[in-house]
């Protein structure tokens, strides 16, 4: 007898297999998330140190939180498209 668990697994399978990525795919999606940490983190120590000097103007201050939020997002969506272009099988994946 199959647990419920096992049940919802097949028919999630059915409905959308989950597809074999190559080895190539690994290390270009390895290779990706490597690169946008980097990126995030560059525009992550820039803006604190923005933010840290704007302390004592808190409309400043806030701006650049914003900025920084609205950065990461920028960047995560940038490599969620390009990590599906890679496991889409299209080449121009960078």
């Amino acid at each position: 007898m199959k647990s419920s668990y096992e049940l919802a697994m097949e028919r999630l399978n059915k409905t959308a297999p989950a597809t074999k990525l190559t080895a190539r795919q690994k290390i270009q999606l390895a290779d990706l998330d490597s690169r946008y940490a980097a990126k995030i983190a560059e525009r992550e120590i820039a803006l604190n140190g923005d933010i840290a000097k704007a302390v004592e103007d808190h409309e400043a201050e806030e701006f650049l939180r914003e900025q920084l939020v609205n950065e990461r997002k920028k960047l995560q969506a940038e490599l969620e498209e390009k990590k599906e272009r890679v496991r889409g099988g299209s080449p121009s994946a960078e």
